[in-house]
């Protein structure tokens, strides 16, 4: 199996800074894109940024020029630095990883989620 774990949230005033991170571990043969999505209250699940094993990041337009992903593939983890943080980015944040893992003598995907962490931005 592998596991997702997060850490770096927090409570921040408004245009304070956090860093994020989620590090994969378990038999991992390797890992394709890595990202993190966002919930808040009463809002659907969305995309923040997402980064992939040798592409560029993709980021959603409302964090754009404030947040910044990045991996070290070494150590199987996403960071996500947010800067110029909003209350409106109060929210869970959730990491995601796409997973290549060896069974049974074949290559299988699965995608997995770290447990949330909260983020919380006072006016």
């Amino acid at each position: 199996q592998v596991q997702l774990v997060e850490s770096g949230g927090g409570l921040v005033q408004a245009g304070g800074s956090l860093r994020l991170s989620c590090a994969a571990s378990g038999r991992i043969f390797s890992i394709n894109a890595m990202g993190w999505y966002r919930q808040a209250p009463g809002k659907q699940r969305e995309l923040v940024a997402a980064i992939t094993s040798g592409g560029p990041p993709n980021y959603a337009d409302s964090v754009k020029g404030r947040f910044t992903i990045s991996r070290d593939n070494a150590k199987n983890t996403v960071y996500l630095q947010m800067n110029s943080l909003e209350p409106e980015d109060t929210a869970v944040y959730y990491c995601n990883a796409d997973v290549r893992r060896v069974v049974d003598g074949r290559l299988r995907r699965d995608d997995y989620w770290g447990q949330g962490t909260q983020v919380t931005v006072s006016s």
